[in-house]
């Protein structure tokens, strides 16, 4: 078959829900009107762990306006069938309510239904709990690990132990907590037997999947609808304990019931990236050549669930190495569990990973990017597949171009400006991007229109737009001829929005159910003996502007809009699906970036600043350049949080969080972000999925904080193995 124009994929198109967005017409999770709603409050755990004494909620009963106050002593058993939604992590999920006992400080143990927010609120503060109150551990260094989870190749110990140079060096990075503009929030329905929701999540099919589990409804007895997220950075990746609250206090009172979060609450109702203590013992020759690795990796989980990420994958194949060990032990503590964040597993890896590379460099006298080029593998080496595409080097030339690294002296301390030292670092990244089976559904109209849909998410990063650009050029529409629905659990399902997964899974379901409708309109024209296309070779045909044509022969043709009012059609509708990624693996599928970084450093203070930054990626084929603009500033910008700004304090004493506010808890302003560049390499990557693209999302903050760390020292001469890089570091 010809080629099909295109016209919107690739070119820099403005988001189409733009206009809903700054007009406050996008709706949002909290925003919708369920009639007759109440107000719910959850009151949490003063504890870090022990158990539940006693509840009295007599003066709470007592307030105008509240309707009920539910607690593990009142409150329905709820079933909590097994399932594989949502909810999946290994363990025993937090069952709200249905037990005395308290896992962290935080947990929910009771929740205040009432007419209005302000009855609710109040009505909170006024239940009184008693516990018998055990001493938290909540402390990663002080408590016993799980057993770990291995993988060698070669063997480490020895390739370490007559290595001619050798470095051993341990990092610390901080727990860091998503943060996104809109709280988590859940509005809930019952009508009879069957439950409405309207709540804030990156993965509708989880969480309907997680609520029909919970309260043991069948599937078509629940629907989830999500169709604006504002931000999410992983935290909506799974179904929160607030939703259930929601929907069993909804089912209590027969009201619907909103519940929002507070800022507060959110640091212990949701997850967060764990903390990590990362020791890292690498091996290498005179000249650089990596001979040996051994990665001991410590992680935050919680003491009912164990959440695992992918923090073991970069240093299995991100450098060239014939032996490599890993051990990765998860830590339960009395904690919230933790969750994926932007980058996950990746980007913390990649802290530990090249910053101790940055040393090797500077042990060995060879410039950064010339020990990485010294260490590019052929082939992955943890799978021995081909990579589909790796263009790390590409990576490093045209970043190194584009930034002045020539400019770079490697004597650390010998550039100032002023007060301030000035100094240049950067970083490899790598990630994984998911590829989940999803589905799709394209609908074109009598009137030349058409309307798609899938039961994906848009926290942020264009969905929207960047499906509608997939489906118009598949169509042979304009993008203002097309319709892109979202967000709701009656649509066709897909995996979760997260993991730089969505554009290969959904954007391929999108584009085979969009090119179905198409090759049938196609079809029909040329069977239609009134038809000027009547008899002409189906392959010859293409659409552009609604127009279907031959190839090469633009006055030869007709619009959708005749060719479906002469053959009595409404409108033409197909199913379009993607299966996942080739199995079994053809090529190891990895998206890559080369981060670098200009950073200036007070001299007295210790105050470090960024100056500029440049990121260059290899993620296959963009669909939207001003969209993949947004995504990569946004994981710069992330990136510099958790290098400088980002840091979860806990009480050790009693489990509490002691900067639950974003007075606290810095996250960067405008003031922090300076010059930010993004350059893509021209090209596709087309193992698994027709588009080409490999996901951009994740990569984007990966190796972000190391750049910035090794700039911090090619600055200062301090080496900061401790995230963040703070001032009293520094001094």
């Amino acid at each position: 078959m010809s080629p099909q124009p295109q016209a919107a994929v690739g070119a820099p198109l403005s988001r189409v829900d733009g206009r809903l967005k700054v007009t406050g017409k996008a709706q949002y999770a909290a925003e919708f009107d369920a009639d007759g709603a109440v107000h719910a409050v959850i009151v949490d755990a003063s504890i870090g762990r022990g158990r539940i004494t006693g509840i009295d909620t007599g003066a709470a009963d007592a307030q105008p306006g509240v309707l009920r106050v539910i607690h593990h002593g009142n409150a329905p058993k709820l079933p909590y069938r097994d399932n594989a939604g949502s909810n999946n992590l290994p363990g025993r999920r937090l069952r709200v309510f249905q037990d005395d006992k308290v896992l962290f400080h935080g947990q929910p143990v009771a929740v205040v239904v009432a007419t209005t927010l302000e009855a609710a609120q109040h009505g909170a503060s006024l239940v009184k709990v008693d516990y018998d109150a055990e001493q938290p551990s909540t402390d990663l260094h002080d408590a016993e690990r799980d057993k770990p989870t291995n993988y060698a190749r070669g063997d480490a110990e020895a390739g370490l132990r007559d290595a001619p140079v050798r470095l051993d060096v341990t990092y610390e990075l901080a727990r860091n907590h998503h943060n996104p503009m809109e709280p988590h929030a859940t509005i809930a329905r019952w009508d009879g037997d069957k439950l409405t929701v309207w709540d804030k999540t990156q993965w509708v099919t989880g969480t309907h999947d997680e609520l029909a589990a919970v309260f043991d409804l069948p599937t078509e007895s629940v629907r989830v609808i999500n169709p604006f997220v504002g931000g999410g950075f992983g935290s909506g990746l799974r179904c929160w304990p607030h939703s259930v609250v929601a929907a069993l206090a909804a089912r209590e009172t027969k009201r619907p019931v909103k519940l929002v979060l507070s800022r507060k609450q959110m640091y212990f109702g949701t997850g967060f990236r764990p903390s990590y203590e990362y020791r890292l013992r690498l091996g290498s020759d005179r000249r650089g050549r990596l001979t040996a690795a051994i990665h001991d990796i410590d992680a935050e989980t919680s003491s009912y669930e164990t959440f695992t990420e992918a923090v073991m994958g970069a240093g299995q194949m991100t450098y060239s190495m014939p032996n490599v060990s890993q051990a990765y032990r998860t830590v339960p503590l009395d904690v919230n569990t933790p969750i994926w964040m932007r980058g996950p597993g990746f980007a913390s890896a990649s802290f530990a990973i090249e910053s101790a590379m940055d040393e090797l460099a500077h042990k060995l006298g060879i410039d950064p990017i010339e020990l990485r080029r010294r260490n590019e593998p052929n082939e992955d080496e943890s799978s021995n597949l081909p990579f589909s595409t790796r263009r790390l080097r590409e990576c490093y030339t045209v970043g190194a171009r584009e930034f002045g690294w020539q400019r770079r002296t490697a004597r650390p301390r010998s550039r100032r400006k002023g007060d301030w030292l000035i100094g240049l670092g950067m970083a490899a990244g790598v990630y994984d991007p998911g590829r989940y089976p999803g589905q799709a559904r394209a609908r074109l109209d009598a009137d030349g229109t058409a309307v798609v849909e899938a039961a994906t998410s848009d926290m942020g990063p264009g969905t929207y737009t960047s499906q509608t650009q997939v489906a118009a050029d598949a169509l042979g529409l304009t993008m203002r001829t097309v319709t892109f629905r979202l967000g709701d659990s009656l649509y066709p399902q897909t995996g979760p929005h997260g993991g730089s997964s969505t554009m290969a899974s959904v954007g391929t379901a999108v584009h085979d159910a969009c090119d179905q409708v198409r090759r049938q309109a196609i079809k029909l024209a040329v069977e239609d003996r009134q038809s000027p296309l009547y008899g002409v070779e189906a392959d010859e045909v293409v659409v552009r502007g609604g127009r279907l044509h031959v190839q090469g022969n633009p006055t030869r043709g007709e619009t959708y809009r005749t060719l479906l009012a002469r053959n009595n059609r409404t409108h033409l509708e197909a199913g379009g699906s993607y299966t996942g990624p080739p199995s079994p693996a053809r090529h190891s599928y990895h998206a890559y970036n080369a981060t670098f970084a200009e950073v200036a450093v007070d001299a007295t203070l210790g105050l470090v600043r960024v100056r500029r930054m440049l990121g260059v990626y290899d993620a296959g084929r963009i669909i939207s350049p001003k969209l993949a603009d947004s995504q990569a500033i946004g994981g710069i910008v992330g990136g510099i949080g958790t290098a400088l700004l980002e840091h979860t304090t806990t009480d050790h004493r009693d489990g509490r969080i002691v900067n639950a506010n974003l007075a606290d808890y810095l996250v960067p302003v405008n003031a922090d972000v300076p010059e930010v560049r993004a350059i893509y390499l021209d090209g596709e990557d087309n193992d698994g999925n027709a588009l080409g693209v490999k996901g951009l999302g994740e990569v984007v903050q990966v190796g972000v904080a190391a750049a910035i760390g090794n700039a911090v020292f090619n600055a200062t001469g301090r080496r900061i193995r401790e995230l963040p890089i703070t001032a009293e570091a520094l001094l």
